[in-house]
Order: C-alpha cells, then structure tokens, then sequence
C-alpha cells in the first residue's frame, strides 16, 4: 500500500506524463498503461484503468487530446486512440519547463542550497 505522501507525488505528475507519452505517440488505454509501468520498472507510477482514464478524458474536455476508434483486423476489437491536439503538444512543452523549474528548487532546498 502506497503511503499518502507517495499517492499525492504521483497524482501530481501523471496528467503530465500522460500527455507527453501521447505526444511522443498516439496510443490507446492499455498501451499507455503499460508504457507507465515499464517505464518505472513497474514501482511507483504504476496505475489502474480507473485513474488513466478520468485523465484522458479531461485532456481531451481541455482541448489537449482527441480520440478516434480504430477499426479492430481480423478479429480484434476496435481500440480507442488517443493523439495529441497542436495545444497538447504546446501545453506538453510548458508543462515540461514547469517540471524541470520545480524540480530544480526542489533539489537546491533538499541539497541545503538556495533556489536556484
């Protein structure tokens, strides 16, 4: 069980990472998942279907995404695709620089140094 500490890091972050995996390619539910969990060696970001997808569809209410089916080969089912908007792939961007500018003050004060 995730302590409370570690739930509200990753609450923080995961709309964001979300949209730059969908930036980096246009990809269904379960692919995006998945990359989540592979990515982190499957600790921390990994995450159910009942947290990814209220983050997809408030991306896509806030014009950052959009979503097509894609018709299912053969015998697989149609999937949901999610690809970036021209205002996901800016907002992706800002959010980045927000990031590494957090990130950055957070560091110096955890180093006991001044922001930066």
């Amino acid at each position: 069980m995730e302590d409370r500490f570690a739930q509200q890091l990753k609450k923080g972050v995961l709309e964001m990472l979300v949209l730059k995996l969908i930036c980096a390619k246009p990809a269904y539910g379960y692919e995006l998942l998945s990359e989540l969990k592979l990515s982190s060696q499957g600790r921390f970001l990994h995450t159910k279907e009942g947290t990814l997808y209220p983050i997809l569809y408030r991306l896509e209410d806030d014009g950052m995404i959009r979503s097509q089916w894609s018709t299912g080969e053969g015998r697989a089912a149609p999937k949901k695709i999610y690809e970036p908007t021209e205002a996901g792939r800016a907002e992706n961007l800002r959010r980045q620089r927000v990031w590494r500018e957090f990130e950055n003050t957070v560091n110096a004060i955890l180093q006991g140094g001044q922001e930066p």
